[in-house]
């Protein structure tokens, strides 16, 4: 993208005013938990991202303070700091007023991410305290504000300087954001996963509390990031990596595959993760089916009506797609950006992964023909499967094991399988009371004796002597690891319910790693939930009227408000319950909360199951220790 010499206070303009974002925080960021707090630094990261994708500066460094407080810095021009139209200085208009910022300008930025110019704004309001320090035309500037937005004192020159660059230093509003405190590991994560795509930039973060720092430099950029997702897997290739301009949409692309059947593919936006995909994956999917079924049939491989069919060919694929957009090209999906709209994208993308890999493939033939070996195997063996499953549907076909396996089942008796669904329960004891009291039109059960295997190293051929997790693939019906199809599943849900423990976690953690390495589609697909039985029930009254709370804040919410004689009972496992009570709290559609398993990022999931499910013990303690709370109070007494 070609630089653009005007960037000044002409360049920023005024849409409107900044009321309601203290008010309604979640629509401008999402939410007002961890995820929310976190929000505020990436879009503050994303300013400065803006800066680097347009050619100006290369390093970003992070500091987080003691104090709470939060410290972004890079090396661009650095905001402009003249007299701007509405009389105010510049760097006040960019961080009090919404929609106010260079990204509305044609002389501004040509490609951009985060908020559309909101995000500054937004951080400010959502700050009890905000420094805003410029280094610009030989000068250091600096600004401050305070309650949300107010200025504390105005624009000054504090010094002189021949650098350039933006600092922004500001303290979430810890009523906005109760309990919540930044996290290194988080902030580490994102910006790594920046630094792989910003070739040659540096990303810097320090935790001052902690005494931690990173230091992130990639010079191979996407190349290093699949690298670096492929660790310690057997691969078929090198990575592949390609890069063209066309249409004025620049595309950056980068593939491997391993022996491995589950599929990885991030893409991204001018720096900013599509976790809905878009246009420029279905352009990339449609280029490679198109390359590789061109290349077998011109080489003979295939017949010529036959072909391949693209989840074969990518099977094992892990690859990065990165486009950057000029901003009156760019659409989005929806409110969030987390899907690409952009007609163009689609055959700018599919027309350049034709190209580069159609040439590819002609020069290494070898490796092309080990890739199409293995999607002919990945085929033959869904086909196998798909006539399996069928012969069991239709009850032709019925092994001794899979018999004595189906004993444990209650089975749905309804044949509508999108509106089925299948209960995982902790305990011979809590499953016997949800057998008895389901609706057997719609619930299956499925007890569960003990912890289930850890299956983070774990083969096919691990799951099949495994008693338990045969079980469960049997129940689902639709197959395992490279024969798994989502679409051929008994059931529309899968929900793990556990005892609300800390062996009931370990339990659910154990199952999602099973469901994540050898049945994904089935969360990427949101069929996978975990069921949330209430922590608590009160009696109030001399009828014994009860009530059920989830939640510890619910429970402290409610005990204010409750008069007279009344008991707080803790269940401490789905077993306390009764039947009927286990129904009306978790298994009724009406009344029960049902957390839905998703996968938003597949190179950082792959990691944590790593972490956390693998062998190493002081990364696992250090991410627990950094990421979960602990507490010792369990007084429900009045």
């Amino acid at each position: 993208m070609a630089k653009q010499n005007t960037y000044d206070e002409k360049s920023i303009k005024i849409l409107e005013g900044l009321e309601a974002v203290r008010k309604r925080p979640g629509m401008y960021i999402g939410s007002t938990d961890k995820r929310g707090m976190h929000h505020l630094v990436w879009e503050i990261v994303d300013n400065s991202i803006d800066e680097i994708i347009n050619g100006y500066g290369d390093y970003i460094k992070i500091i987080l303070h003691k104090d709470g407080s939060i410290t972004v810095a890079d090396n661009g021009r650095g905001v402009p700091i003249g007299l701007h139209e509405s009389g105010k200085s510049t760097p006040e208009v960019i961080y009090t007023v919404l929609h106010a910022g260079g990204k509305f300008e044609e002389s501004g930025y040509k490609v951009s991410g985060g908020l559309h110019g909101v995000g500054g704004s937004v951080v400010n309001a959502l700050s009890t305290r905000m420094e805003v320090t410029i280094y610009r035309d030989g000068k250091i500037s600096q600004i401050t504000f305070k309650n949300g937005g107010e200025v504390d004192s105005p624009l000054k020159t504090i010094g002189e300087s021949k650098k350039t660059g933006t600092i922004v230093r500001f303290l979430p509003d810890k009523e906005i954001f109760k309990n919540c405190n930044f996290s290194f590991t988080t902030i580490s994560e994102r910006m790594q996963e920046s630094a792989f795509l910003l070739s040659n930039v540096t990303i810097e973060v320090i935790d001052e509390e902690d005494n931690l720092s990173a230091k992130y430099h990639y010079e191979n950029g996407i190349v290093s990031f699949v690298e670096y997702m492929n660790e310690g897997k057997d691969t078929l290739n090198k990575v592949v990596h390609f890069t063209s301009t066309k249409n004025r949409i620049e595309v950056d692309v980068a593939m491997q595959y391993t022996t491995e059947y589950n599929e990885q593919m991030l893409s991204f936006v001018n720096n900013v993760k599509t976790g809905d995909g878009g246009s420029h994956e279905v352009g990339f999917k449609s280029g490679l089916t198109k390359a590789f079924n061109d290349y077998a049939k011109s080489n003979n491989i295939l017949k010529k009506d036959a072909s391949f069919d693209g989840n074969d060919l990518r099977e094992g694929l892990t690859s990065v797609i990165h486009v950057k957009i000029p901003e009156d090209l760019l659409q989005f999906e929806g409110q969030t950006k987390g899907k690409l709209g952009t007609p163009e994208a689609k055959r700018t993308v599919e027309a350049v992964v034709y190209e580069n890999l159609k040439f590819y493939l002609e020069e290494n033939k070898e490796i092309a023909l080990s890739i199409l070996e293995k999607a002919e195997k990945s085929r033959a063996a869904r086909e196998a499967a798909r006539k399996a499953r069928e012969s069991v549907r239709k009850g032709t076909s019925k092994s001794n094991k899979e018999r004595v396996l189906s004993e444990k089942l209650a089975k749905a008796t309804g044949k509508d399988y999108i509106n089925n669904e299948l209960f995982l329960v902790e305990g011979d004891s809590a499953g016997g009371s949800a057998k008895s009291n389901r609706d057997r039109e719609h619930q299956a059960i499925l007890p569960l004796r003990g912890k289930v295997l850890n299956t983070e190293k774990a083969s096919a051929s691990d799951i099949e002597n495994n008693a338990e997790l045969r079980q469960i693939e049997y129940a689902i019906g639709a197959g395992l690891g490279e024969t798994f199809d989502y679409r051929e599943s008994n059931y529309g849900k899968v929900i793990i319910m556990t005892d609300a423990d800390v062996d009931g976690s370990h339990i659910q953690v154990l199952l999602i790693t099973f469901f994540y390495k050898f049945m994904r589609p089935l969360i990427e697909q949101g069929m996978l939930y975990i069921a949330t039985p209430p922590l608590f029930s009160i009696e109030t009254g001399t009828k014994g009227v009860k009530e059920y709370i989830a939640t510890n804040e619910e429970l402290e919410s409610r005990k204010k408000t409750l008069k007279g004689n009344y008991k707080i009972q803790r269940f401490k496992g789905l077993g306390e319950m009764n039947g009927d009570e286990l129904y009306e709290t978790t298994m009724c559609k009406k009344n029960r909360r049902l957390i839905r398993v998703s996968l938003e990022d597949a190179s950082l999931a792959e990691k944590r199951i790593h972490v956390l499910m693998g062998d190493e013990v002081a990364p696992r303690k250090a991410w627990i220790n950094e990421n979960v709370d602990f507490t010792l109070e369990d007084d429900f007494r009045k």
